[in-house]
């Protein structure tokens, strides 16, 4: 029982570590998505994907980040398979090994099931991004000495890819501009890099867009698909973009 107890904790161990890489990538100005992904890629030691892991290595912040994981990773998958393996050998019988695997079934169903919650990740994200602001230079050595980031705003990498609301479409077409989004340069797939591009530009699957706006936006505009939805979720963006301007204009008549 120690060493399943033991597994456990190994198990909510790579999920806080996996957490706090996240976070951390975030700050480094990937956006939730890519950082989540390779988080867990280097964690878990399978490799990441072409256009995605230029993100990483050709930045020297996020490629200290990757190698602690992996080397997080090795120790923790190795401690998983020991405790799994002795928690099973060491069982009296044929009843108590199937006493353990219910109690491994449920218990690693509840930490799935934490772990995708929606809840837990937002309270997590905030604690984890309050420490990493506090007691490192994650965001200093990016993008908020130049840009003075405050409060919700963020600048971001994201990773077009086929079938995105973004791709194949120019940035006058998109109008990301109305949902509170500047695309401050575009880098595409063969290395050319296009600094604060015009209306004329068009958007294409392999680009990686560095974006302006705020950090709950981004995270759905990388998500954004093409189609009705994704023209749908413009629109909605457009909307509150419009009421936080109002908002705005009202607290700077109201301060002066």
């Amino acid at each position: 029982m120690v060493a399943l107890i033991s597994l456990f904790v190994v198990v909510v161990l790579s999920l806080v570590i996996t957490r706090v890489a996240t976070v951390a990538l975030t700050l480094t100005g990937l956006s939730r998505e890519v950082a989540r992904f390779q988080a867990r890629s280097a964690f878990s030691g399978v490799g990441f994907t072409t256009s995605e892991s230029e993100l990483v290595v050709s930045h020297p912040v996020r490629r200290r980040i990757v190698l602690l994981l992996m080397l997080l990773g090795n120790a923790g998958i190795v401690s998983a398979i020991a405790s799994l393996v002795l928690s099973f050998l060491s069982a009296a019988g044929p009843r108590e090994v199937a006493v353990r695997l219910v109690i491994l079934v449920v218990g690693l169903g509840a930490l799935w099931t934490l772990a995708r919650s929606k809840l837990v990740d937002r309270y997590m994200g905030r604690v984890i991004g309050w420490a990493l602001r506090r007691w490192t230079q994650l965001e200093v050595r990016d993008y908020a000495d130049l840009l003075d980031l405050h409060g919700d705003y963020r600048v971001v990498e994201h990773v077009v890819e086929p079938g995105d609301w973004l791709a194949g479409r120019t940035l006058a077409d998109l109008k990301l501009r109305e949902e509170g989004v500047l695309v401050l340069g575009i880098r595409r797939a063969d290395g050319t890099y296009i600094g604060a591009p015009r209306g004329w530009t068009e958007v294409r699957p392999g680009d990686t867009l560095i974006v302006y706006g705020r950090a709950g936006l981004l995270e759905e505009l990388c998500r954004r698909r093409a189609g009705p939805e994704g023209d749908r979720a413009h629109e909605k963006a457009v909307k509150e973009q419009e009421r936080i301007l109002e908002r705005e204009r009202l607290e700077d008549t109201l301060s002066r």
